[in-house]
């Protein structure tokens, strides 16, 4: 049996979220004719207090087209140096929006609204004129960090004073809520989109929805079609998703506490130099040096668990709903004969 820790994204769907997806009533969605792409986009819509939803494939498309609707070209995106729209969606700010952005050093990925204040751009035109601020929540790179509702607010004034949008990747904006105790009601108001990820915690095979107001999803909607994201029949994917929103998210803390466990493993490991503090259900550990890295890596390829080589010197483990109590105390024998070794 192989354990898979490589990230979140790696769940099949249940048998039970199968029977959802079998059972689902379908259409067109790119003739707005899907009635579970509708229910799916008004669910999360009115539970997040937005006015409307756009289904697409990834994450990374619904972050793309809203940084395509809140900015113009030379304009300027204010996210984090760990930012996943910085890091890992390609280049698609400069391709798809023909913008810039500037990064901020925040703690672990997260920043606050005087770092925003302080990096505003003068009415200049030696500057790229900024137009967006992106947060992350939680912060991938930042080993599962999360803002909390009181930073949002102050980042949300900070924008509306200087006549800035802002948008929420929330990624695994579920797994931040577990653990903040907030609704997510309390979102909307701060925000003038938020991308919200099915396919990670939740356990949907895919997709991801954009929130925003009716205006701009109708502006989304061509925006998607332009980035080949027209589905036909996709209510079949949507029905995971709303299996996936009745009925994981209350478990994403058993994956915090399964992450804790294994922090606490891997905490003696002599030639791991750090472990970022486990905020959720992301492990990130530093190594002394890149082969060290590789060694764990390997070695427990070898034992048949997969984690992710997050960066040269870094090795990342996500929990998630595949990832049982049985897999947990397997990985422990590993760990044990891997610290037997070094």
């Amino acid at each position: 049996m192989w354990i898979d820790l490589r990230s979140d994204t790696v769940t099949k769907p249940t048998p039970e979220m199968l029977e959802a997806m079998r059972n689902a009533e379908v259409g067109d969605d790119v003739f707005d004719e899907d009635p579970t792409v509708k229910a799916l986009e008004q669910k999360l819509a009115k539970m997040f207090s937005m006015e409307a939803g756009l289904f697409c494939p990834s994450g990374t498309m619904t972050n793309q087209i809203a940084i395509r609707l809140f900015t113009q070209p030379q304009s300027e995106v204010i996210c984090d140096k760990l930012a996943h729209v910085h890091n890992f969606e390609g280049g698609g700010i400069a391709y798809n929006s023909f913008a810039t952005t500037k990064l901020l050093d925040g703690k672990r990925g997260v920043f606050t609204a005087e770092d925003v204040l302080e990096n505003i751009q003068p009415d200049n035109i030696h500057y790229p004129q900024t137009s967006l601020v992106v947060i992350e929540n939680t912060v991938n790179k930042g080993g599962g960090s999360f803002y909390r509702l009181s930073e949002i607010m102050n980042i949300s004034k900070v924008c509306k004073e200087n006549n800035l949008f802002l948008h929420l990747d929330g990624a695994r904006i579920f797994n931040a809520l577990e653990e903040t105790k907030e609704k997510p009601e309390e979102y909307g108001q701060y925000f003038d989109g938020i991308s919200i990820c099915l396919s990670k915690g939740l356990g949907a095979p895919i997709g991801s929805v954009l929130l925003a107001s009716k205006e701009n999803i109708k502006k989304g909607k061509r925006i998607r079609k332009v980035l080949g994201g027209g589905m036909r029949q996709a209510g079949f994917l949507a029905a995971a998703g709303i299996y996936a929103l009745d009925n994981n998210i209350r478990r994403l803390k058993d994956d915090h506490k399964r992450a804790q466990k294994i922090e606490k493993m891997l905490s003696s490991i002599s030639i791991i130099e750090s472990i970022i503090p486990v905020c959720t259900n992301i492990v990130i550990c530093n190594f002394k040096a890149e082969k060290d890295a590789q060694q764990l890596v390997n070695f427990l390829k070898d034992n048949k668990i997969l984690v992710g080589h997050f960066a040269k010197k870094s090795a990342r483990m996500v929990t998630h709903l595949d990832f049982n109590d049985e897999m947990l105390t397997r990985f422990e024998e590993v760990i044990l004969k891997f610290k037997g070794k070094f």
